[in-house]
């Protein structure tokens, strides 16, 4: 008989690894560009009765588009709203609307992309004759308490109110980057100075459930893991390649993770595994039995005991 046996791991450094967690911080630049983000959000588009098109203007359009003097099929609309700015259209189709004034008309020559999708237009030379019916621009609404109060932000009835929510946001957001950042250094840098012989299996394994998990998400959301590999051309096999360095990764960690746990002596209570099941059946809001049928008290162990391995590193190391 033939068996795959757990890759044997010689543990490097895995305590006082002098790593710091960045300390999250908030400046006023962002709270105002937090601000000016929803005020583009709240903005409304009014008629531009003089002027030209300018740089984050809509521009209401007629196009045609021509190759070698034959309309293209696909190169054609009718009061076509653009957004200046907005990349929608062929690289330099956008610039060469900037100038232009209500009812003026103008000839635009441009190359399509090398790799454009449309093969037989890819890399060539097209001219669209272009009308603009209308100029609108945006008109931003006041930064005032009224704006604060119509954005429906539970709680916030002022302006001030409004900013010091979003510091709170932005902070939190920073905290959990900060904290993600720190757990992944602590992991990377036990994993580098230790040596590990990983099972090909084990990534097997790791690589299949990963896929298992992404397909069960597309599901969720009314598609299949075949719509998605026609939609993106990929094959189910390049998803595999791709998850497989990432499988590999979490691999190394368990392995490292696990073998800290018995270089420590970690073990796990009956008590703690029962306190896991509740926890688990009180989050998913699932009946506590089930929640045993379906985890099996072996896996709860083991996944307890690298919590335990890496909250010893962490402490370590603080």
């Amino acid at each position: 008989f033939t068996f795959e046996v757990l890759g044997e791991v010689t543990l490097g450094e895995y305590k006082n690894l002098g790593l710091t967690k960045e300390v999250a911080t908030v400046t006023p630049e962002e709270v105002e560009a937090k601000i000016e983000g929803l005020r583009a959000q709240f903005a409304e588009l009014v008629l531009k009765e003089e002027g030209t098109v300018e740089h984050k203007d809509t521009a209401i359009i007629d196009f045609e588009g021509f190759k070698d003097g034959v309309a293209f099929e696909g190169g054609k609309g009718e009061n076509y709203s653009l957004e200046i700015g907005s990349n929608s259209f062929i690289p330099g189709f956008e610039d060469a609307l900037v100038g232009m004034k209500s009812g003026e008309e103008k000839d635009v020559t441009l190359t399509f992309p090398e790799n454009y999708q449309a093969e037989h237009l890819a890399g060539q030379e097209v001219v669209f004759k272009v009308k603009v019916n209308e100029i609108k621009s945006k008109q931003l609404p006041a930064l005032n308490d009224d704006f604060a109060k119509e954005v429906n932000q539970k709680d916030i009835d002022s302006l001030d109110a409004l900013k010091a929510k979003f510091e709170t946001d932005i902070l939190a957001d920073k905290q959990k980057k900060a904290e993600d950042d720190y757990n992944n250094a602590l992991l990377t840098s036990v994993v580098e100075s230790s040596t590990l012989d990983v099972p090909a299996v084990l990534v097997d394994d790791e690589t299949q459930t990963m896929l298992e998990d992404f397909a069960n998400r597309l599901q969720q959301q009314g598609f299949s893991l075949k719509q998605y590999t026609e939609i993106t051309g990929q094959t189910e096999d390049d998803l595999r390649a791709q998850m497989r360095i990432d499988a590999e990764s979490k691999v190394k960690v368990r392995l490292v993770l696990d073998a800290v746990a018995k270089a420590e002596n970690i073990s796990v209570t009956h008590e703690e595994i029962d306190n896991e099941y509740k926890t688990i059946a009180e989050t998913y809001q699932m009946d506590l039995e089930r929640v045993k049928q379906l985890a099996p008290e072996g896996t709860i162990a083991y996944d307890l005991r690298l919590r335990k391995a890496y909250d010893l590193i962490r402490e370590s190391n603080q």
